[in-house]
């Protein structure tokens, strides 16, 4: 359980903050169930991405909760916002 904990996390903090970055932007190009599906493979992805650019110290520093609690809302945002900007430009 301890090893699926931080992936839970980051996975809850990219749905969050894909929903969240998406409402606030008044992106419709995803729909809810694209926002949640890119803030979830953002979340778990951005904290992979981070690891492996050397964030691991960051994330260590901070608690290994806070640290995928943060990487993952992190991840979920850029996913889901990028993704959608680009599907709305495509749109048009």
């Amino acid at each position: 359980m301890e090893s699926l904990l931080p992936i839970i996390i980051q996975f809850v903090t990219g749905v969050i903050a894909g929903n969240s970055v998406s409402s606030i932007l008044k992106q419709t190009a995803l729909g809810p169930i694209g926002r949640t599906l890119a803030g979830a493979i953002g979340g778990v992805g951005g904290t992979f991405i981070l690891g492996l650019l050397g964030g691991g110290d960051l994330t260590s520093a901070m608690g290994a909760l806070a640290g995928s609690a943060v990487s993952g809302a992190a991840g979920g945002a850029i996913m889901s916002g990028g993704l959608g900007a680009i599907l709305g430009m495509l749109k048009k």
